[in-house]
């Protein structure tokens, strides 16, 4: 019998029943890009496309757990985080990933819901700011959590661009301001640390025309996701990004339609 091996993407994320985002979407995603998911589960979570019932947040001690059995066995090659709600959780999961020295980090800094409101408190923030942030490869915030990590308002796609450059400043990682939020068509913009030190950062626009859906639950987590199994395959960041792109408009272009809400989109669709 033939053997093979294929890369692993770890997901360090919130658990979602209603199976549309956080962990499920995150298993869905790395599966449709044919490799191996793997999970650590931040928190449970009883909710469907019409909103969030209840929250059991993991111990940051079994979060670690998890971490590290993961990382022992089946390292990843690429690992993505989506919302942690909690400090200490947050600072345990900084810790271990240094621990691991582990490599290609896609944070998703859920801070904001669509509703606009906020989702995590002043200390969590301080800790994912000071301490996971800059220890990923790329973030991915949206308009509302560009402008809560950086201070400033984004009206025009310029200011879209300046939020993203300000963002590699603050953090020393790459940055992906994604689009949408009445600022353009789900236009993503992405600023990369320069090549030598005092070296602006690098400008990358992906233009990409908005599906005509309100079925979007779970589109950060995938998004995030599928970068992240583009840099477990080896691909340059913005490759791995527009290719992540694709595959998401392809998924909301799918037209799935369940639920009652926001429903969410077609992982398989290219299945």
């Amino acid at each position: 019998m033939q053997t093979k091996t294929i890369p692993a993407v770890l997901s360090i994320a919130g658990s979602d029943s209603s199976g549309g985002a956080g962990i499920q979407a995150d298993i869905k995603t790395i599966a449709a890009h044919h490799l191996f998911a793997e999970t650590a589960i931040t928190a449970l979570t009883a909710q469907n496309t019409t909103g969030v019932r209840a929250v059991q947040e993991a111990t940051p001690p079994f979060v670690a757990q998890q971490i590290d059995a993961v990382f022992e066995d089946i390292p990843p090659a690429a690992v993505k985080i989506g919302m942690v709600s909690s400090a200490a959780i947050i600072e345990t999961i900084a810790e271990r990933l240094r621990h691991w020295n582990a490599q290609n980090v896609v944070v998703d800094p859920v801070m904001v819901a669509t509703s606009g409101a906020r989702l995590i408190d002043d200390g969590a923030v301080e800790a994912l700011t000071t301490q996971l942030l800059p220890l990923a490869t790329v973030i991915t915030p949206n308009i509302m959590e560009a402008e809560a990590l950086s201070g400033i308002s984004i009206e025009f796609a310029g200011d879209q661009a300046a939020v993203a450059q300000k963002l590699v400043e603050q953090f020393g990682c790459a940055a992906l301001v994604k689009g949408g939020h009445n600022v353009n068509d789900a236009n993503d913009v992405l600023a990369e640390p320069g090549q030598s030190e005092h070296a602006a950062p690098l400008i990358t626009w992906f233009r990409h025309e908005r599906v005509d859906t309100t079925n979007t639950h779970g589109t950060g987590c995938t998004l995030s996701s599928a970068i992240a199994c583009g840099l477990a395959e080896g691909r340059p960041l913005a490759d791995a990004i527009n290719h992540a792109k694709e595959y998401l408009t392809g998924a909301l272009a799918a037209g799935l339609d369940l639920g009652h809400g926001s429903g969410p989109v077609d992982h398989m669709w290219q299945y």
